[in-house]
């Protein structure tokens, strides 16, 4: 009944059927009510987003991965201090998921060094967890791409999957008992690094919800990512047993067949299955009995190795199991296996047919008298050597894949790292050297779009967004940006058809509301839109971006209060996040605060060195504090980051001007006309330069042509004011105000 339950519930969870997981389950742990069926509830709980439920349930439980799924419910939560207790008690349970995990609650307790540290230890411990990497590259911490994917690397992947192949060696060796091999493979202390990860992890590069996206379901510690009940083709299942088997039954195994799936075909002469045959396996061997077995071969017992054929299997759940039965004698038999319909084997395999069991019957008879005479010859020292070429092509398989594997996340990891680093032009060239067929995918492109983005080149990214779209149009990774982009740019129509597609495509993802609030933004609308980048807030509270939209509609509002909160909001998720740290300046730059706007801007240059609208304000601030030198450096410096940007060229002329340089002055105004020519504000300083200078006329036609430009109503009133006083000297002027 064990059995039966715990398959319905692993197949439900494959499935994506969490409530009938969750109904079967709570009848497991009602009739069975053990730890480790506990877990499995709480792991059905977690995926079906009810995380307060899996915190009941695994409170004060002790083993590994009740602590890890704990810690994971305590996470969604926002439970950080226990998730952390849950974690580090004592030794860091799940390996690289435990570590990575842990690395998050430091990160998000502000504690950036342990949270470095856990991520590195993840990275060592899983070469293959890119969502490690990513944090490191958020946090502005991580190496290199071609020294983090190395050799060493390459070495740990190679292992890995090595040790999870090494026991169809052994299964190949025709001279042994064929039990005493299956106890060594199916015994419960040889645990398989790819169970391991199904255990530790997958998908936990979206428990952060930091960086695009909402707090996806995590994986368990219950491994379902294979059947539980498989029906391999005869010649496959050596492979699949060279691991540890899923519990509680293992697939069955042809301890004398060639490996074809891992080692391609053999053409040497040897008894196997015919490849073309599938069908269902019948699991009926008690994992005890096996153990026994093992225990008997080692002690000295003659075992019968005559046998051409034989099929063992095991359950991984319990050696005494009632549900598994058959007399010892009847598992090892010679030449040929006939099984009785009324075997208590059906207690794990009901769902199997009594058709399924002629077939079974009809491929094993067919096999066992098609043998070769001298079948038993193969073992020896001849068997050994087919055995240790089968294996060459397979290591060799292993390490080319993971050279590619590595090769790619190299390209991958360095133009990420730099992008993060906003050197987005080094991050561009990276990107262009993946192959076609990953540059093309919704990833790559939403990240080359944000390198445009950051780059101000807002056509490019648009055009990279669209292509993303194009070839991704059920994901919203970057579409909070894709939104920005439309709104600099003023396409209205297509940000708002964009918005509505996000609204079909997920309504829950806090992307579509910053695009629905952009969308709003746009128009003018800056409560409705404040309202929805709050939405988007609520969807993820770790999400920096909505916090920082929040803040530029508040300071729209001119509610400067709120629009500091939301600022600060967003750096204790991410202190990295330089757009906060350019709100935050912009707000006590209108507040006249200058030394606390010089300090936010400083900070997001150090970030951002390569802005040239940080670089233009963070000048603005230095001027302001009556450092003209040190902010005509920075203004030098921002004109060299973008010649396209208008804004530093008409700040060094303004501060040229407060220097008395007004001939200086004037040449920077009139190289600016010739990129911004129906700009009014440079015409404005251009007549109040001429005024100071007493070229009256020159200051009168260049201030009908700033109002000729239509101004802001309050460019308007200081025109008409410096028009009206046109000829009141610039002291009795400065005197007045």
């Amino acid at each position: 009944m064990e059995a039966i339950l715990t398959e319905c519930v692993r197949n439900s969870l494959e499935h994506l059927l969490y409530r009938n997981a969750i109904f079967m389950c709570e009848r497991l742990c009602a009739e069975f009510p053990s730890e480790k069926n506990l877990q499995l509830l709480a792991s059905c709980y977690l995926r079906n987003n009810q995380a307060h439920c899996a915190y009941y349930i695994l409170k004060g439980k002790q083993a590994a991965p009740c602590r890890y799924l704990f810690a994971l419910s305590c996470f969604q939560m926002d439970l950080l201090n226990e998730a952390e207790a849950a974690l580090s008690s004592t030794d860091v349970p799940n390996g690289a998921a435990g570590h990575y995990l842990l690395g998050l609650v430091y990160r998000y307790t502000d504690r950036r060094q342990r949270a470095i540290n856990h991520f590195n230890q993840a990275l060592s411990l899983d070469p293959l967890l890119w969502a490690a990497y990513e944090e490191l590259c958020i946090l502005g911490a991580a190496e290199e791409a071609s020294s983090v994917f190395d050799k060493g690397a390459s070495l740990c992947i190679q292992k890995q999957y090595l040790n999870h192949g090494s026991g169809t060696q052994s299964l190949q060796t025709p001279n042994e008992d064929h039990d005493g091999a299956s106890s060594r493979t199916l015994g419960s202390e040889d645990i398989s690094p790819r169970k391991l990860k199904q255990m530790h992890g997958n998908n936990l590069r979206d428990i952060s919800g930091n960086y695009h996206g909402t707090t996806n379901q995590p994986v368990t510690g219950v491994p379902i990512g294979l059947p539980f009940y498989s029906t391999p083709s005869p010649v496959t299942t050596q492979a699949q047993l060279s691991g540890v088997a899923p519990p509680p039954l293992c697939r069955n195994v042809q301890p004398n067949g060639p490996n074809l799936r891992t080692y391609g075909a053999d053409s040497t002469p040897r008894a196997t299955v015919n490849s073309n045959i599938a069908g269902p396996r019948r699991k009926f061997v008690d994992e005890g009995k096996l153990r026994k077995r093992r225990s008997t071969r080692l002690a000295g017992e003659s075992v019968n190795t005559n046998s051409s054929t034989s099929i063992v299997s095991g359950n991984g759940t319990n050696p005494s199991s009632k549900y598994v039965g058959g007399p010892k004698s009847s598992s090892v038999t010679t030449r040929s296996l006939t099984i009785r319909k009324g075997q208590s084997w059906a207690s794990d395999a009901t769902y199997e047919g009594a058709r399924h069991d002629m077939d079974d019957e009809s491929r094993l008879n067919a096999t066992t008298s098609s043998s070769s005479p001298h079948g038993d010859n193969r073992a020896g020292p001849e068997g050994d050597a087919r055995s240790s070429v089968a294996a060459v092509p397979c290591n060799s398989k292993v390490i080319d894949g993971a050279s590619d594997i590595l090769a790619l996340l190299r390209l991958l990891g360095e133009g990420f790292r730099l992008s993060c680093l906003c050197r987005c032009q080094d991050a561009l060239d990276t990107y262009t050297k993946l192959p076609p067929k990953h540059y093309n995918t919704g990833w790559v492109l939403s990240q080359v779009g944000k390198a445009y983005f950051e780059l101000v080149d807002y056509l490019e990214a648009d055009h990279a967004f669209t292509r993303a779209r194009h070839f991704t149009p059920y994901s919203v990774e970057g579409m909070d940006i894709y939104s920005t982009v439309l709104y600099h740019l003023k396409e209205d129509m297509k940000l708002s058809y964009l918005a509505q597609e996000l609204i079909y495509t997920d309504r829950l993802a806090p992307q579509t509301w910053c695009a629905m609030g952009n969308c709003y933004g746009l128009q003018k609308d800056h409560e409705t839109a404040l309202k929805n980048f709050q939405r988007a807030v609520q969807l993820n509270s770790r999400f920096a971006y909505a916090h920082t939209l929040c803040g530029h509609e508040y300071v729209a509002l001119e509610d400067f209060e709120n629009g500091i909160k939301s600022y600060q909001s967003a750096l204790r998720i991410d202190p990295r996040h330089y757009n906060a740290w350019y709100g935050l300046g912009m707000i006590y730059l209108r507040q006249e605060k200058f030394q606390f706007s010089e300090h936010n801007f400083r900070v997001a240059f150090q970030i951002n060195p390569f802005s040239s609208v940080i670089m233009s304000y963070l000048g603005t601030a230095l001027h302001e504090l009556r450092r003209n030198s040190e902010a005509l450096e920075m203004m030098d410096r921002a004109i060299l980051a973008d010649r396209k940007n208008p804004f530093p060229l008409y700040q060094k002329a303004n501060i040229l001007a407060s220097m008395e340089n007004l001939d200086g002055a004037l040449a920077v105004l009139e190289e600016l006309k010739e990129s911004a020519p129906r700009e009014s504000s440079i015409y404005a300083l251009m007549g109040r330069i001429y005024k100071r200078k007493n070229m009256h006329g020159k200051a009168m036609l260049h201030f009908g042509q700033a109002l000729d430009l239509k101004p802001s109503a309050t460019d308007v009133a200081s025109i008409k004011a410096a028009i009206e006083k046109l000829h009141v000297p610039d002291e009795l002027d400065d005197e007045e105000c």
